[in-house]
């Protein structure tokens, strides 16, 4: 049976959310804007959904805007926060240079229609340099977006210090929290942050199903124009994915001290482990992480090349690159860690979950020593005439 270590990516469904989904699509099926009892009994799933969401999120279910996904939410927050500037001369939109390519790519294509980005260097570690953040967030910023945690390398942004500094400035704070949410204590009324996104499929809930948290006050311009949520994203809502999205949510939140604490254990178990072999680095490990996340390279061997002799022996872990037409790109987090390309090309994470377990990380670690440590020796031994 193969060992599943791409959390990160993706989580398997929780049985508890696959029974709600069910129990959604059998016994309230109706549109939950019509006015006719099965409608009605819709709109009480969906409100009482929405209110387990917003406890777990740490906000209040007015609040609460389902979405999608994280990328609607984000895309959501950036196209909004702009709109509320608009001809005020506030339009610069300041990200860091760490974060998802689906925001990179937004924040590419505002830039050609002539919206000022800026991109907040990171330190070796990966996190946001706190100083450049100072000169960069000035009057004329409309919005702040940062990811609570690398995707790729688990590190912790300084998300509160980032508000402020937005704030003071004047402008609003948005949180992709895609990464936090079910792996650290997550809170938005006392996170800062104006907006936040997050995705149910991270957390062992059903994936197209996500949510935007608005902070009360803030007149949110949709993407899709209608009357749900509160006029706030058009369409008829996903009720079965909202409720399975809620039921994970249940589950993340029975055990997240105890879980995190098991996690954080299998991962350093891991990590010290690889470490033993030579030319491996862990990064992020200096600094605050999520308790899941492990990034390395084995020297500077190609992390495909890795990753399919890992996934001949049943483990699946990922890249930290991106796979394009006609090769793997270096990982962009990396590079702006500062990393040579031959360093971010070998970069892979290993991701684990609620369901991994010791037995899995042994299978992995005995994969990684069989099929990996060969071909680490036989590049040292190349590399020494």
């Amino acid at each position: 049976m193969s060992v599943y270590l791409d959390h990160n990516a993706t989580t398997a469904p929780a049985p508890e959310a696959v029974a709600a989904m069910l129990h959604a699509l059998e016994v309230a099926w109706a549109n939950p804007s019509s006015t006719h009892e099965p409608g009605q009994q819709a709109r009480r799933l969906l409100a009482e959904a929405r209110s387990r969401v917003a406890t777990f999120l740490g906000c209040q279910p007015s609040e609460l805007v389902f979405t999608s996904g994280a990328t609607e939410a984000n895309h959501t927050a950036v196209h909004a926060a702009l709109a509320a500037t608009r001809g005020i001369g506030r339009q610069r939109l300041v990200l860091s240079s760490v974060e998802h390519p689906g925001l990179m790519a937004l924040a590419a294509r505002l830039e050609a229609e002539g919206v000022p980005v800026t991109r907040l260097p990171v330190d070796a570690d990966g996190r946001v340099d706190l100083a450049a953040a100072r000169e960069a967030i000035g009057a004329d910023v409309a919005l702040v977006s940062v990811m609570g945690a690398n995707n790729e390398t688990g590190v912790l942004m300084p998300v509160a210090e980032l508000a402020e500094l937005a704030h003071a400035a004047g402008a609003r704070m948005h949180v992709d929290a895609t990464q936090l949410a079910g792996k650290a204590a997550l809170d938005f009324a006392a996170l800062g942050a104006d907006l936040m996104s997050v995705s149910a499929h991270k957390l062992h809930g059903p994936k197209g199903v996500g949510a935007l948290v608005v902070r009360k006050g803030f007149a949110l311009a949709p993407l899709l124009a209608g009357r749900q949520e509160r006029h706030r994203r058009g369409g008829t809502e996903n009720l079965p994915g909202i409720a399975g999205f809620a039921a994970a949510c249940d589950r993340a939140a029975a055990t997240p001290a105890a879980d995190i604490e098991r996690i954080a254990a299998l991962r350093d178990r891991l990590e010290a482990s690889c470490a033993t072999l030579p030319g491996v680095q862990v990064y992020g490990r200096r600094v605050a992480r999520v308790a899941n996340t492990c990034c390395l390279r084995f020297g500077t061997l190609d992390a495909e090349l890795v990753l399919g002799r890992l996934e001949r022996a049943d483990v699946v872990a990922s890249s930290g690159a991106a796979c394009a037409a006609g090769g793997t790109q270096p990982s962009h987090v990396l590079l702006a860690m500062g990393e040579p390309s031959a360093h971010a090309r070998a970069a892979l994470r290993f991701s684990l979950g609620r369901d991994s377990t010791d037995a899995h990380v042994q299978q992995a670690l005995a994969a990684v020593h069989a099929a990996v440590a060969p071909l680490l020796q036989d590049a040292v031994a190349a590399a020494c005439p």
